[in-house]
C-alpha cells in the first residue's frame, strides 16, 4: 500500500484535508494562469477579451468532459479499491484511458469542423476573427486536455494528490512563461495564447504517461491490465456522462448569459463577465478542491459500505468549505476595485474597471452558499449517482440561474446588474436543494444499506 492508499483508507476527515491541500495549490496555480492569460489578452483590447468569452462556452464542453472523465475514474477506481478488488482497480484505470482517447478523436473532429458556425450562433460576429483564431488552435489539443483530466482522476482515486499538483503546476507555470513570448514577442496576438495552452498540456501529458509506464503510481495501466468488462465500463460512464453533461449545461448557460448580456448591455458586458468570472473561479478554487477530494473519499466509503464515514465526510467537507468561502467572499468584496484594475491597465480596456468591480461585489455573495451544494454533488458522483448530480445541476443552472437572470436583466430592466443578481439567486436556491437531497440519500443508506 502506498501512503495515499493508506490515507484514503483511514479517517475521512484526515483524507479530505490531505487530498485537498495539494489540489488547492495546483488549482490555484491553474487559476492564476487563467488570470494572467486574461491580463495579457486584455492588453490587446476589449474585443480580444470578448473573443475568449465567446469561445468559453465551447471550451467548457471540453473541460467538462475532462473533469467528467476524471470524476468517473476517481469514482470507479476508488469504489473498487474500497471493495478490495485490485484487478478491477487496474482494469478500471485502463478502461478510462481507452474511453478518453476515443472521445478525444470524435470531439476534435466535430468541434474543428463546426467551430465557425458555433461561434456565429453564440453571437460572436463582432469578434469572430479573433475567436476563431483562438478556438481552432485550443481545440486541436483536445486529446491533451481530456487525457490529463482523466489521469488526475485516476491518481486522486488512489489517494495521490501530489502528482496532479506537480503536473498542474508545471502546466500553469509553462503557460505563464509562454504567453507573453507568443502573444507579444512573436507577434501572434490572441493565437499565441492558444499555442501556449496547447504546448503546456502536451508537455504535462508526456510527463504523466512516463509516471504510469515507469511504475511510479499505485495503479497500473497497460494492455496486460485490460480485460473488456461492461460493468467496469459502466461504472466509469455512469458518472462521466452526467458529470460531463453538467459542464455542457454550464456552457449552454454561459452562452445564454452572454446573449442576455448582449441584449441588455452590449458586447462589452460579455468582456466584463469573462474577466470577472476568472476571479470568481480563482476565489472558489479551495472549495472545488475539497469537493474533488470528496469524490474519492465518498467512493471508497461507499465501496467499503462504511456509510457512517460517508456522512462524516459530507458534513466535514461542508464545514471546511463554509469557513473558506466566508473568508474569500470578504476578501473579494474589499479588494474588488484593485482586482478590477488588472483587467483595465490598457487604454483600450480602462472603461471596464468600475463594471468589473460591481460584478465582483455582487457575485461574491454566492460563495457562502456554494459548499453545501457542491459537496452534495460530489457525494452523488462518488457513490456512482452521476445522474442525480446532473439533475441537481439542471435545476440550479437552467431552472433557477437562467430564469432569474432573464427576469431581472430584461423583464425588470436592471441590465447587466440584473444578470449578476440572477446568478447569485439561482446558485443559492440550487445549493439548498442539493444539500437537502444529499442528506436524505445518506440517511437512507444508513438505514437500508446499498440502494
Amino acid at each position: 500500500m502506498t501512503e495515499g492508499v493508506n490515507i484514503i483508507r483511514g479517517d475521512p476527515r484526515r483524507a479530505i484535508l490531505k487530498l485537498s491541500g495539494p489540489m488547492i495549490i495546483a488549482m490555484l496555480l491553474t487559476s492564476i494562469y487563467n488570470l494572467v492569460d486574461a491580463v495579457w489578452v486584455a492588453g490587446l483590447g476589449g474585443e480580444a477579451l470578448a473573443a475568449i468569452g465567446f469561445v468559453t462556452p465551447v471550451y467548457m464542453v471540453m473541460v467538462g468532459l475532462s473533469n467528467g472523465l476524471g470524476a468517473g475514474a476517481a469514482s470507479s477506481v476508488s469504489r473498487y479499491l474500497g471493495a478490495g478488488d485490485m484487478d478491477a482497480v487496474d482494469n478500471s484505470a485502463t478502461h478510462t484511458v481507452i474511453i478518453t482517447l476515443a472521445v478525444s478523436l470524435v470531439l476534435t473532429l466535430i468541434i474543428e469542423l463546426l467551430l465557425g458556425n458555433i461561434l456565429l450562433s453564440l453571437g460572436a460576429a463582432g469578434a469572430f476573427r479573433e475567436a476563431l483564431d483562438y478556438g481552432s488552435i485550443v481545440f486541436a489539443g483536445t486529446v491533451f486536455t481530456l487525457f490529463t483530466g482523466a489521469a488526475y482522476g485516476i491518481l486522486r482515486s488512489e489517494g495521490d494528490a501530489k502528482r496532479p499538483m506537480y503536473a498542474m503546476g508545471i502546466s500553469a507555470v509553462l503557460n505563464m512563461v509562454l504567453d507573453p513570448i507568443f502573444i507579444y514577442n512573436a507577434g501572434w496576438g490572441i493565437a499565441g495564447a492558444a499555442w501556449a495552452t496547447v504546448i503546456s498540456q502536451l508537455v504535462v501529458s508526456l510527463i504523466i504517461i512516463y509516471w504510469f509506464l515507469a511504475g511510479k503510481t499505485f495503479t497500473s495501466i497497460g494492455r496486460g491490465r485490460f480485460k473488456p468488462d461492461r460493468s467496469i465500463a459502466w461504472s466509469i460512464i455512469s458518472v462521466t456522462v452526467p458529470a460531463s453533461a453538467e459542464f455542457f449545461i454550464m456552457s449552454m448557460v454561459t452562452a445564454v448569459i452572454n446573449w442576455i448580456l448582449v441584449t441588455a448591455a452590449g458586447t462589452s458586458a460579455v468582456a466584463v463577465y469573462s474577466a470577472g468570472w476568472r476571479i470568481v473561479m480563482m476565489a472558489i478554487v479551495p472549495v472545488i478542491a475539497v469537493a474533488t477530494a470528496l469524490i474519492s473519499v465518498s467512493g471508497f466509503a461507499y465501496g467499503s459500505k462504511n456509510f457512517r464515514n460517508l456522512e462524516v465526510a459530507h458534513g466535514y467537507s461542508i464545514k471546511i468549505g463554509l469557513i473558506i468561502a466566508a473568508a474569500t467572499a470578504g476578501f473579494t468584496f474589499i479588494l474588488a476595485p484593485w482586482i478590477s484594475w488588472i483587467f483595465s491597465y490598457s487604454q483600450a480596456s480602462a472603461a471596464l474597471a468600475p463594471r468589473i468591480t460591481e460584478f465582483l461585489r455582487v457575485i461574491c455573495l454566492f460563495y457562502i452558499f456554494l459548499p453545501p451544494g457542491i459537496m452534495s454533488g460530489s457525494v452523488f458522483q462518488g457513490t456512482g449517482r452521476g445522474l442525480t448530480s446532473l439533475v441537481l445541476s439542471f435545476i440550479r443552472q437552467v431552472l433557477l440561474v437562467v430564469v432569474f437572470a432573464y427576469l431581472l436583466a430584461v423583464t425588470l430592466g436592471m441590465g447587466e446588474a440584473g444578470v449578476w443578481w440572477g446568478v447569485v439567486a439561482g446558485d443559492i436556491g440550487g445549493s439548498l436543494i442539493a444539500y437537502t437531497w444529499a442528506r436524505v440519500f445518506i440517511g437512507r443508506l444508513k438505514r437500508y444499506g446499498m440502494l
